[in-house]
């Protein structure tokens, strides 16, 4: 039978399998809550009778307790066989005992919770302490407020949750995360006006996001507070804060810049790993690779360090000869990524390779389920882009295993794994879409920040893809709050890349929509994203032109990228050097299997139709089919080379009789 669980953080409960059990009357669940107090101790029977009533007991106050206590054993334990002794709820000595289990009640489970995240590093505690704070669902022990056998422990949890509300918040700011810190404590300052150390964190959270004068006016509303209500200043601490933001003290600023310091941590990390790994210091190394995940949100130089620095800790990982270690470290760094080409792919594939050995040598056995989730997750993530039949079976198996565990942000890793390998042929921008929904409903229900970003920006690619702007702006919107609540930076490279492809979209002038994609193009720089800079403005030009009916011109002296196969034939069309063009468009591989892969295919088709190369436009028409109600590199949510249907009609025309209607 499931175990039971309680619940005193609200009004007291009792679960089994999720069903609330019927505990009958308050007297019941007083006798509950007192045996709860005592965490697995002893209560004696004349102490209940006492606590129970506390004015004078009634004349049969002991056989009443008897009875309330055989009333929950057999709730509690509805299958115990008659005069079987009872295995929760328990006879001992002088009175009874609960012996619930350690996890089974959930205040155990919050004061467990925030003293795990004091010993975890800065960068995990504020989940950590989320996830405890989440388990709260009104005052503890509610329904007994007024009675005096329990108001010191709901005291003392009460204070054990506002620190933990301080103290997240405290971290918070510290990371370099301030605007996330203030909402909390917002809330938390309207319940708990008194507490000088909410005031002190909120007024430097708002300093430290700009809003110097919003820090201030919340100083004075906790010194007009303190004083007309309690007639006290405020204390040392506030009064320090208050001074140093009218002078603007440079102390007050981040000690540093979010990336910079934590690549700092990271040698540190490093180091010590070097120090101490022998002696099987194995939770260093995981701690290290939690760094380098918050690292890589932060943009820059962030996510430039954690990428050189990832595959180092995999090494190091697959040193030690722990299989189950290496799958931890490899899957931990669950980065969501929403752009299909890697930035580095000599280090994607050796991660893939550290993946692929690591699967193989992991145990066959339900345990390693989510770490086996994961490597393929990661297998899928670090494929991108890549042409095999690896990439999409390691996703849908990711999947399989994610739903089969019921585990939320296991299955929003698997996900973005998905969307990863979801680019393989043109026209697939609905199962896409389909795939940014889910994402951004189960972030949505469990509270994954970082997956709600990914979902909100793959559905405004596909939306996109499928000149349904209305629904990409309100995505665009609504990651744009999430980046500003949340500092990430790196969103706004997407959507402004996002208004300026939905300016040549939608009919602006070609001046204005070059100048969009030129004002785009300089937030890439410094980005840390080489696999989305390289390339991209001159692609997005040159589809600029072709959508607006110009001749395609191309800057051979560009940085081309990736795209260079596709640019050169046009360069050689330019010289009047048909022959080598023609040569050169029937060397293109096929695109690669990414977001762009429709805006390539219409390039390919531009040549071939100015070359008049059947071979070309019948490989081309192929590969467009799928996408005809598509805008041709809009999945992309960066640019576009106009109606994919205006390409396939003009290589209908060229091909002539027989081509006069889709396939």
């Amino acid at each position: 039978m499931e175990a039971v669980t309680f619940g005193v953080l609200g009004p007291v409960t009792a679960e089994r399998a999720g069903d609330v059990l019927a505990l009958k009357g308050p007297r019941h669940r007083a006798v509950l809550a007192r045996l709860l107090l005592a965490r697995r101790r002893v209560v004696p029977l004349a102490r209940l009778v006492e606590d129970l009533w506390e004015d004078a007991p009634p004349p049969r106050a002991v056989g009443a307790v008897r009875t309330f206590v055989g009333d929950l054993r057999r709730a509690l334990e509805p299958d115990r066989p008659p005069r079987a002794p009872a295995r929760l709820l328990v006879t001992e000595g002088p009175g009874y005992a609960l012996r619930a289990a350690p996890d089974a009640v959930d205040a155990w489970r919050f004061e467990a919770a925030v003293a795990e995240a004091g010993r975890l590093p800065a960068t995990r505690a504020p989940d950590r302490l989320r996830t405890a704070l989440a388990q709260w669902r009104g005052p503890a022990y509610a329904e007994f407020g007024g009675q005096e056998w329990v108001r010191g422990e709901r005291s003392r949890l009460t204070e054990l949750r506002l620190r933990a509300v301080e103290r997240r918040a405290e971290l918070l700011v510290d990371l370099g995360r301030a605007a996330e810190a203030v909402p909390d404590l917002d809330a938390h300052l309207t319940d708990h006006p008194w507490r000088e150390e909410a005031w002190r964190l909120l007024a430097l959270a708002l300093y430290r996001t700009g809003r110097q004068a919003d820090a201030l006016a919340v100083l004075r509303r906790a010194r007009a507070l303190l004083a007309g209500h309690l007639g006290i200043d405020p204390g040392p601490r506030l009064r320090r804060l208050e001074a140093g933001i009218l002078a603007q003290d440079a102390d007050l600023d981040p000690s540093d810049e979010p990336a910079e310091a934590a690549a700092r941590l990271w040698a540190r990390a490093t180091e010590a790993y070097d120090r101490t790994v022998a002696a099987g210091a194995h939770a260093r190394l995981e701690s290290a690779v939690g760094l380098l995940r918050t690292l890589a949100v932060t943009g820059g130089g962030g996510l430039e360090a954690a990428r050189e620095h990832r595959m180092t800790a995999v090494e190091a990982a697959e040193e030690t000869g722990d299989a189950e270690l290496t799958a931890r470290v490899i899957g931990a760094y669950d980065v969501p990524a929403n752009w299909t080409r890697s930035d580095d792919p000599e280090r994607a594939g050796r991660i893939v390779a550290a993946a692929e050995r690591t699967l193989a040598a992991l145990p066959d056995d339900t345990h390693a389920e989510a770490a086996r989730c994961r490597l393929l997750a990661t297998v899928a993530l670090e494929s991108r882009g890549v042409r095999s039949a690896r990439g999409p079976r390691a996703a849908d198996e990711a999947e399989r295993i994610a739903r089969r565990l019921d585990d939320p942000a296991l299955l929003a890793f698997a996900l973005n794994g998905v969307f990863m390998q979801s680019c393989t042929t043109a026209g697939l921008a609905p199962r896409r879409d389909a795939t940014g929904a889910e994402l951004v409903e189960l972030a949505a229900r469990h509270g994954l920040v970082n997956h709600a970003v990914l979902g909100h920006l793959i559905r405004l690619q596909a939306r996109a893809a499928l000149a349904d702007f209305a629904a990409a702006d309100e995505h665009a919107s609504a990651v744009d709050r999430l980046a500003e609540r949340h500092e990430r930076p790196l969103v706004a490279v997407f959507t402004e890349w996002y208004r300026a492809l939905r300016r040549a979209a939608t009919g602006s002038p070609y001046d204005s929509a070059e100048a969009a994609y030129r004002s785009a193009a300089a937030r890439l720089d410094g980005a840390g994203m080489p696999g989305l800079e390289r390339g991209l403005l001159p692609l997005a030009l040159l589809g600029l032109r072709l959508a607006h009916g110009r001749v395609a011109e191309v800057d051979p002296g560009a940085d081309w990228g990736p795209y260079r196969p596709w640019a050169a034939p046009f360069a050689l069309l330019a010289d009047g050097r048909h022959a080598e063009a023609r040569t050169a468009l029937r060397a293109l591989p096929e695109p690669p299997p990414d977001l762009l892969y429709e805006a390539l295919c219409c390039a390919e088709a531009a040549l071939a139709l100015e070359l008049g190369d059947r071979t070309a436009l019948e490989r081309t028409y192929g590969r467009l089919l799928p996408a005809s109600g598509e805008l041709a590199g809009a999945g992309s949510g960066l640019l576009t080379f106009g109606p994919v249907g205006d390409w396939l009609a003009a290589i209908r025309r060229a091909l002539g009789p027989g081509r006069d209607r889709p396939d």
